[in-house]
């Protein structure tokens, strides 16, 4: 087959509601970018009729669509993973499914390839989401920008294209567990954000509850920095030290004042905190010991049912 000038990757995982407005606003918008394009839907497992609809539009359109299904849900990024490893195009594009990005937006983003641009992020301009999701976003930016120097200004939106040679490099790496827009910051050699539509979520729900958020910025933290890990260790030089010293004015006030019992209660004080730092410390590690646990056991990152396209000699 002709390798097509844009592929849009699109993960979908219960999206049975949205994807027949999905496919009614997509196919028009890539038609009116007058490129040669192929859209890869990957169906993350789905427990609705998602699977169904993706089978129903590959049978509408199989010249420029494409379907992978998933054995079972292995998460979105992994999806992302296996759209990059089959999509054909010189340029990569991904979409959610929900519409809360409107696929008419991606001129923009490749308006901004046209420009030299090689990785293409997007920042939304009016974001329709819950507040403590915006303040919970802007917060967590902050702390990554600091603690990696990847600077993305929104790294909720899945909007983003990439150039062929970066996705190359992104499925090179064959990690177990990542942040994919990260990653391909520190691979894109001219990296630029551009301006989109956000509109609130017509129907569903997120797939992203708090913990996975907080997973997802833990995979991001120690996927690209051990600051974490040093900032820890010098806490623990500080409260040693601290510790010390507090034992010599121990010592001191006992030989001057004598024996007490009063100050009992501040020692379990400075004692549990103590411990609430240490177990901390330990969770830390065990995340860092967690991620080389997962890719040195070597499992495929997905396992694929079945791959929906039109083969050459048809």
């Amino acid at each position: 087959m002709s390798i097509p000038q844009l592929s849009v990757v699109i993960p979908v995982y219960n999206e049975q509601e949205t994807l027949p407005a999905l496919f009614e606003r997509l196919y028009p918008a890539l038609d009116a970018l007058d490129v040669s394009y192929e859209v890869l839907f990957i169906n993350d497992g789905s427990r609705d009729r998602s699977a169904a609809l993706l089978k129903d539009q590959y049978q509408r359109r199989p010249d420029v669509t494409r379907v992978i299904l998933f054995n079972a849900n292995c998460g979105q990024h992994m999806a992302i993973m296996a759209g990059f490893e089959y999509c054909r195009g010189e340029r990569v594009v991904t979409l959610d499914a929900d519409l809360q990005n409107p696929p008419e937006e991606i001129s923009k983003l490749l308006a901004a390839m046209d420009r030299g641009h090689d990785y293409v992020g997007s920042v939304r301009q009016t974001r329709e989401d819950s507040l403590w999701r915006h303040v919970a976003s802007k917060l967590m930016n902050r702390l990554r920008e600091r603690i990696t120097k990847i600077r993305m200004t929104d790294q909720g939106c899945m909007l983003r294209a990439y150039s062929r040679s970066i996705v190359k490099a992104i499925v090179s790496t064959r990690e177990v567990s990542t942040y994919i827009p990260a990653l391909a910051y520190t691979f894109a050699a001219h990296p630029a954000e551009v301006a989109v539509a956000h509109a609130e979520r017509a129907a569903g729900e997120s797939k992203y509850s708090l913990y996975q958020l907080i997973r997802l910025n833990f995979d991001l933290i120690t996927g690209f920095s051990v600051v974490p890990l040093q900032m820890f260790s010098l806490a623990g030089i500080a409260l040693s030290l601290a510790s010390a010293g507090f034992v010599v004015f121990l010592a001191i006030r006992r030989l001057i004042v004598g024996p007490e019992a009063e100050g009992l209660f501040t020692l379990f004080g400075l004692n549990f905190l103590l411990i609430g730092i240490l177990l901390f410390g330990i969770g830390l590690l065990g995340e860092y010991i967690g991620r080389i646990y997962q890719q040195v056991r070597e499992r495929p990152r997905f396992t694929i049912q079945a791959i929906l396209e039109r083969r050459e000699e048809d």
